[in-house]
Formats: structure tokens, C-alpha cells, sequence
């Protein structure tokens, strides 16, 4: 029997509704909340950037134009070397005997730095002066064997004028005198041979001997007694040697951007770690023509002559220079944040820029606006020296641009050659912000 309580599903959806399509509100979705709380949160800004009711006088930060001198400088850094040092190595092979100069010894021209073992050198001197000996022997005994056949050959060519000699024997004379002539000039020859062997081991025999070649300082000694020095392919260096450490250079990299303003004759200073609170003079002796490129960055090296009367300074030193490049004496001298001020987008006293400023919108808050549009920033690149571009004064509140010609710049201050400014005068390097 059917249960005639229970209805089909069919009607149960029919009586809940639930076949009913869906109308009405809906929530918003994640993306809709994502942009709306954007829109608010630009809202809210763009109503704290606008001016308020009347707005207030800008108020600008101002240097007084003073007068004095100007000196430019280019700032290097090097490395501080002798003026000459010299290598000193051995010409010929052989076993150290003994050492005779050691680290930081001043030694003189000619002044035995070494020894070596001259045993075997001195073998072979004697060695050649024998063999000279028995060359020079040689020698007399050809001549002795020449005078015989000359003398020989002369008699037979008398007799066969007097047809009291064959023609053979004539010949055997002659053959017999040519051979004792050779075997003459043959001992003569093997006695140069003989003399210049024994020149060449008793130059060996003095290289045996390590000397100075120059007045100096021994800076690096790298020999032992007992140690065994092979001169087969190259000279080995025993000894480096500084000519002078009362006179020194400093060898410094210019930057290629600084190269132009850098010349023979221009004075400097220069400082080392190891004495940082004292200055050392030097004077540009060289600018070299070839370039220097590490990791892409090219620079040119100049010498520096310095006097290391004291021998304070050492070689190897890293120094820090300040190269003088420009000295301008009673001069008009401006900050150079002046040159690079650009007064904001209000009224000025003489038009410039003139008109109310104006809310910077949704677009200034992003880095546009009208000064995006109108291409003018708010800070000026400083320009070159005798260029012209303006300063600006205060006209009461407001800024007035006066035009100078600029000098030249240590980058703190700027000359100003031409231009209507006085010592004394304020000119606007800034605007001042307001505190919060």
C-alpha cells in the first residue's frame, strides 16, 4: 500500500523553492573588494596632496654669495715606487759560497753583494792559460819549419835559374813552402783561439763575484749561502736593488674623464694609511699616452716626484692624491646647489613659471603631472665652465632668476664670472620642508 504522506522529491523541491533560479543580491567577488579598496585608498591621497584653502608662502633655503679664491682638484690613487730599481742576478752557474749584503744595506757601485764557488773557474783558467802556452809553442816551431822551407825553396829556384835543378824538384820546393807558411799562420791563429778562451774564463771567473751596479739600497735579497744557481736559460735574480729611496714617485691612475684637466708641472699632495694625518708635495713629471682597462674602466697613469728626504715613505705604499688642476684667485663663489636649484611651479616676481599650482591629480601621484608634462625638472645638471644659466634670489617671497656666467667647480663651490651678484647676497639653494 502506497504512503500517500510522503510526496515525490520533485514536489519537495517545488515546495522549498529550491527549483526557483536565484535573483537578487549576490556578494562581490574577491576582485571587485581588490580594486575598490585601491580606488579609495587613491581617493584619500589625491585629497591630502590638494592645497588647502589659500595655500601658504613657500619658504626657501638660501646661501650667501661670498668671494674668495677656488681650487680644483682630481682625486688619484697609486702606488709609491723608486725612481730606478735594478735586478741583479748571476751570469754563470754555480754553488753560493757566500752572501755579503742583506735586506735594507746601502751598498755602493761595484761592491760585492756575493761569492761564488770559483774552484771549478779557476780550473779552467789555468786550464786555458796552458793551452796558451803550448799555442804560443806551437807557434815557434812553425815559424822555425816555415824559415826552413822559404829558405829551402829560395836555393832551388837559384839553381834551376842555373839549370842545375829539375823542375820537380823546383815544384816539391815550392809545395814544401807553401805548406810551412800555413801551418805558420795555422799555429799563429790557434794562439788567438787559445788567448780568447782564456779571456772567457777569467770573465767567468770574475762574474764568480755578485757586485753592485749602482748606489743604493738592497730591497730584496732571495739568496743563500750553499744554494745552487743555474744561469742555463735565464739569469736567475738574486738581488733587487732601489738606486734611491730619498727620492721616490708616485705612479697613479687618472680617470679618462679626468685626463684632459691633468698636465705636466701641476703640483699635488698626497696622503698614505700609514701616516693619515700628514700631507706629502709632489709634482707631475709624466702623463703617459697609454691606456689602462680594468673590468672596462680606462684610466692613464701619471708620475708624481716626491722627496723622501726623511725616509718616511717606503715603496709599495698605497697613496691617495689631490691633483691641483685649476687655482682661481678673488673670485665670486656660489654653492653649486644654487646652479641646480629650479625654483616649484608658482609665482615668481619676474613671470617665470608664473600661474597657480595646481593639484598634482591621480597621475602626479604616480610620477606624472605637469611637470611630467611640461619636460622641466625640479633639479638642473650643473652646466660647464663659461656657460651661462641662471641663480635665483628672493624679490621679497617670491624667486628671481639672475643669469651668470659659471667658472670653474670643485663641486661644493662654483665661480661665477659674469653675472649681476655681490658678496653678501643671498642666492636660494633650496626649499625648505616643512615639519611634520
Amino acid at each position: 500500500m502506497k504512503d500517500d504522506a510522503t510526496p515525490p522529491d520533485g514536489d519537495i523541491r517545488a515546495e522549498l523553492g529550491l527549483d526557483q533560479k536565484r535573483t537578487g543580491f549576490r556578494l562581490p567577488s574577491r576582485r571587485v573588494l581588490t580594486w575598490g579598496g585601491v580606488a579609495v585608498v587613491i581617493v584619500a591621497v589625491a585629497i591630502s596632496l590638494m592645497p588647502k584653502g589659500g595655500g601658504t608662502a613657500v619658504a626657501y633655503r638660501t646661501v650667501d654669495v661670498t668671494q674668495g679664491g677656488l681650487t680644483v682638484t682630481v682625486s688619484a690613487t697609486g702606488t709609491l715606487e723608486p725612481v730606478n730599481t735594478v735586478e741583479v742576478g748571476a751570469e754563470i752557474s754555480g754553488q753560493i759560497e757566500q752572501v755579503l749584503a742583506d735586506y735594507n744595506d746601502p751598498v755602493t757601485e761595484g761592491q760585492i753583494l756575493a761569492k761564488l764557488d770559483p774552484d771549478n773557474l779557476v780550473a779552467r783558467v789555468e786550464l786555458s792559460r796552458a793551452n796558451l802556452s803550448a799555442a804560443k809553442a806551437r807557434v815557434q816551431d812553425a815559424r822555425a819549419t816555415a824559415t826552413e822551407a822559404r829558405t829551402k825553396y829560395e836555393r832551388i829556384q837559384d839553381l834551376a835559374k842555373r839549370g842545375n835543378a829539375s823542375k820537380q824538384d823546383l815544384d816539391s820546393a815550392k809545395a814544401a813552402d807553401a805548406r810551412a807558411q800555413a801551418g805558420f799562420a795555422s799555429a799563429e791563429a790557434q794562439v788567438e783561439v787559445a788567448q780568447a778562451n782564456l779571456t772567457v774564463d777569467e770573465t767567468n771567473l770574475s762574474k764568480a763575484e755578485i757586485r753592485s751596479p749602482i748606489n743604493g739600497v738592497v730591497l730584496l735579497r732571495q739568496v743563500e749561502p750553499g744554494q745552487t744557481v743555474a744561469a742555463s736559460f735565464q739569469t736567475p735574480v738574486l738581488f733587487k736593488l732601489a738606486e734611491s729611496l730619498m727620492a721616490m714617485q708616485l705612479v697613479v691612475d687618472i680617470d679618462e674623464a679626468d685626463i684632459g684637466s691633468v698636465k705636466e708641472g701641476q703640483t699635488a699632495e698626497f696622503s698614505v694609511a700609514a701616516f693619515p694625518d700628514r700631507k706629502f708635495p709632489a709634482t707631475i713629471t709624466q702623463v703617459r699616452y697609454e691606456p689602462k682597462t680594468v673590468e672596462g674602466v680606462v684610466s692613464y697613469q701619471a708620475l708624481l716626484n716626491v722627496d723622501n728626504s726623511d725616509l718616511t715613505l717606503r715603496p709599495g705604499m698605497t697613496a691617495t692624491a689631490s691633483i691641483v688642476t685649476v687655482t682661481v684667485d678673488d673670485t665670486l663663489l656660489v654653492p653649486a646647489a644654487a646652479l641646480r636649484f629650479q625654483p616649484p611651479r608658482t609665482a615668481t616676481a619676474n613671470g617665470e613659471n608664473s600661474g597657480q599650482a595646481k593639484p598634482p591629480g591621480l597621475l602626479g601621484i604616480f610620477g606624472g603631472g605637469p611637470n611630467m608634462r611640461s619636460g622641466r625638472p625640479s633639479v638642473r645638471t650643473a652646466t660647464r665652465a663659461g656657460e651661462r644659466q641662471p641663480v635665483w634670489v628672493l624679490d621679497g617671497d617670491k624667486p628671481v632668476s639672475v643669469m651668470v656666467t659659471i667658472g670653474p667647480s670643485d663641486g661644493t663651490l662654483t665661480s661665477v664670472t659674469e653675472g649681476d651678484l655681490k658678496p653678501g647676497q643671498p642666492v636660494i639653494v633650496g626649499v625648505q620642508t616643512p615639519a611634520r
